[in-house]
């Protein structure tokens, strides 16, 4: 049994020290304006310097503040929830989640989204908005916040990832990356009771070809600020891993943003400092703060380290302009709602399209046989499940209450179990939420909801504009059936929530119902807000289950969205950005969270041993069958492709190891795009449509290398009229064509033949190519 710590030294590379910010590229007029601002703190200033490397107390809401320098006019800086919407207060939207803006494969919409979302953030008086979502990148299929990121590819996330950051950032607000790195589970996440949080143990190669790669897409889009992570990393804490922070993000990807802990994920004072954390949160508590002052004074950190951390803060400060007409910090983040308060509405009418756009096309159809939507006027429908209506209570109280963790559809002692450590429940026990429908998933990440339009709300409506008859039942999983409905729709859920992995990827009760109207109901169609993955194997074959829909977590426009779909005002567009399993086993060791163990019961172990081979490259790599594969989808039309062209870009270097300098993101001539496709897709249906064109490419190797069959690398939604043809273009980067040299330490381009691939899903893939290198 292993009993310290000093057993796994030197199992992730120490690089130290911790590089300085330089000032590159965008960022060299915040800089110098950081560095001035810096230099004007006097010696007897210092522990006001120090105060700008930890959170403090404030008359808000803001889960973490950085406190005011009156003297230099620096006003503090609020940093709020995430990724979803602005958490906790009232007048807000309830955006689209990450798993959604996945599914939608809608790159425009996507950077929209940004912009409204961080546009709600800063009238708010939000400086830091501690989101996007990038870790976890799906790994552990059961994982409890997979829902806040976008998907289980590297790629996809990567792009939507890069127009996240621009939108939030192009209104002045600062991106918070996160959680960086590895961060693929809630179980054992965090040290508790003698044992430490879980160690996700990955080789070179994997690091940088699926996790760090959307982190690397952040950091070239210009984020100002990155997250360090709970777990550890090769058995070194996410916010004092030196090699991860140190030499990854601010050496190899030449990142000029602050990096801030997850609240409470320091763990250390001195080695959080040296390995490049900057910001503590939501204080600096037994590790920063007066020791901080105590380890500079002494020499322990140098005072080079502290400019440093101080500096790369401010420098995204004055990134962002927040220095001119920026609103007070926490302006609109009331201490207590159930006071009163100057009511601050964050919302903007002309974002309305955006989040219902939004809502739309993450929607993912993938059943749908005797042309059973849309829907025609029906006589009669029947409408069954705990999903199909809103909570019972949308109410914020004091305190930590379930509006507020975004668990009011939930059992909120469970959740507590799992987010805050209550006693009188087991986390991660039950698999679905019986009290009403999802418009995100629980946890920080949550959204607070406003106003919200649940399915049942929309359905009624166009009943009564159609003169539908409707009967419904949300809370008997037996219910009556009126066998004459023209169609009967049932409504269920998938629950995941920060501080619990999920305990399956599917459940007896909602099958159960699911077959018992189908049973009696000859046209039964099922909708699921999944917060993750959900297998459907039971009811799937069933010839009276006639269409299914993987509604995600679409926001306050749910409903709306899901009636125009069904009704066939609006086509679906929305495609998988995962893979749907036939049986839970075929994910492999990705299935579950790896727990305490053996030798390791003190320090949980999690290894990556699949290495690049995650989701639709394990499913490849194994010749498994999935039910729906990656990147699948339907529509109310359908789709051909032709005239597939491959052509090398001449004038470009095709050497083996890029040459260029580092600059956000990496070695610049990373970017070079070298290869271009086309190809056309054409509409063959009776209704216009938006098709997700997918590029894949087959990457040579070398014979130590195992290289996955294919990977995504590029996409294209356009819509597609009745009868017409659009041409769609794809640009390939040196890095998209290259594989990571653990040797050289560089991004190689290897010689031989590459395949390229391009159709509407990872299987159906009608056009083919070759290049060689």
């Amino acid at each position: 049994m292993i009993q310290k710590d000093e057993y796994f030294y030197g199992g992730s590379e120490p690089v130290y020290p911790s590089p300085e910010m330089t000032g590159s590229g965008e960022w060299k007029e915040a800089f110098n304006r950081a560095k001035e601002f810096v230099g004007k703190m006097t010696l007897d200033e210092k522990e006001a310097q120090i105060s700008l490397t930890s959170g403090t107390n404030s008359e808000t809401s803001c889960p973490g503040f950085l406190p005011a320098i009156s003297r230099l006019k620096f006003p503090g800086m609020c940093l709020a929830d995430a990724g979803q919407g602005v958490r906790g207060t009232d007048f807000v939207s309830s955006w689209p989640s990450g798993i959604h803006v996945g599914a939608s494969w809608n790159k425009e919409l996507t950077l929209a989204r940004g912009k409204g979302m961080g546009g709600e953030f800063r009238t708010k008086g939000v400086n830091i908005l501690l989101g996007p979502v990038v870790g976890p990148a799906g790994r552990v299929v059961s994982g409890g916040r997979n829902w806040e990121g976008f998907a289980s590819d590297p790629y996809l996330s990567g792009v939507l990832v890069g127009e996240t950051v621009k939108g939030i950032q192009g209104v002045g607000v600062v991106a918070s990356t996160k959680h960086f790195i590895a961060n693929e589970q809630e179980t054992n996440r965090n040290p508790n009771n003698g044992v430490e949080a879980v160690s996700s143990n990955i080789d070179d190669r994997t690091m940088h070809e699926i996790y760090l790669w959307p982190f690397q897409d952040a950091v070239r889009a210009g984020t100002g600020s990155i997250m360090c992570s709970y777990q550890r990393v090769n058995n070194s804490y996410g916010c004092a891993n030196s090699k991860t922070q140190n030499g990854l993000l601010k050496t190899e990807l030449g990142f000029q943003g602050g990096v801030v802990s997850d609240w409470g994920a320091q763990h250390a004072g001195v080695a959080t400092a040296e390995a490049g954390m900057d910001m503590a949160m939501p204080n600096g508590g037994d590790f920063w703060g007066s020791h901080l002052k105590d380890a500079i004074k002494n020499g322990t950190v140098p005072e080079s380290r502290l400019d440093d951390m101080v500096l790369r803060t401010i420098a995204s400060w004055y990134q962002m302009g927040q220095d001119n007409d920026f609103p007070t910090p926490g302006v609109g983040m009331p201490k207590d709602l159930t006071k009163p308060h100057r009511i601050i509405d964050a919302r903007n009418s002309s974002f309305k399209s955006t989040l219902f756009d939004g809502a739309v096309e993450g929607h993912v159809l993938v059943k749908n046989i005797r042309n059973a939507l849309p829907l025609k006027s029906p006589k009669l429908l029947s409408i069954y499940g705990y999903s199909a209506k809103n909570p019972d209570e949308n109410n914020p109280t004091d305190g930590l209450s379930p509006w507020l963790m975004g668990s009011g559809s939930f059992d909120y002692q469970e959740f507590g179990a799992g987010f805050f450590g209550w006693s009188g429940a087991t986390p991660g026990t039950t698999g679905i939420a019986f009290n009403g429908t999802l418009y995100s998933g629980g946890g920080s990440g949550a959204t607070s909801q406003s106003l919200a339009i649940s399915p049942y709300d929309a359905i009624l409506q166009q009943a009564y504009e159609d003169d539908t008859a409707l009967f419904w039942d949300f809370h008997n999983g037996k219910p009556a059936v009126d066998p004459v409905s023209s169609a009967c729709l049932v409504f269920g859920n998938v629950w995941a929530a920060e501080g619990a992995d999920r305990p399956g990827l599917r459940d007896d009760y909602t099958d159960e119902l699911i077959l018992h109207v189908a049973s009696q109901c000859n046209n039964t169609v099922v909708v699921f807000h999944n917060a993750g993955i959900r297998l459907v194997e039971e009811f799937i074959g069933h010839p009276n289950v006639t269409a299914v829909i993987f509604a995600h977590l679409p926001g306050q426009a749910s409903g709306k969205a899901l009636a125009s779909i069904l009704y066939g005002k609006e086509n679906p567009s929305g495609k998988l950005p995962y893979t749907v399993a036939r049986n839970e086993d075929d994910y492999g060791v990705m299935l579950r969270p790896d727990k305490p163990e053996g030798i390791f019961k003190y320090f949980p172990q999690s290894n990556f041993t699949e290495g690049v081979f995650v989701d639709y490259r394990h499913f490849d790599e194994n010749k498994i069958k999935p039910r729906f594969e990656f990147g699948f989808g339907l529509s109310y039309t359908t789709f051909g492709y032709s005239n597939l062209a491959v052509e090398k870009d001449g004038n470009r270097s095709f050497e083996e190891f890029p040459k260029g300098k580092t600059v956000e993101g990496g070695q610049e001539d990373l970017w070079d795009a070298l290869v271009r496709v086309e190809a056309e897709v054409e509409n063959k249906g009776e209704v216009e449509g938006k098709e997700v064109a997918q590029l894949y490419l087959g990457i040579p190797g070398t014979r130590e290398e195992k290289v996955p069959i294919r990977q995504l690398r590029g996409f294209e939604k356009v819509l597609v009229g009745v009868g017409e043809t659009k041409k769609v273009v794809f640009e390939l980067t040196r890095r998209d064509l290259s594989v990571w040299d653990v040797r050289a330490q560089k991004w190689r381009l290897g010689k031989g033949e590459y395949n390229v691939e391009v159709g509407g899903s990872s299987r159906n893939l009608p056009l083919s190519g070759k290049f060689t290198v």
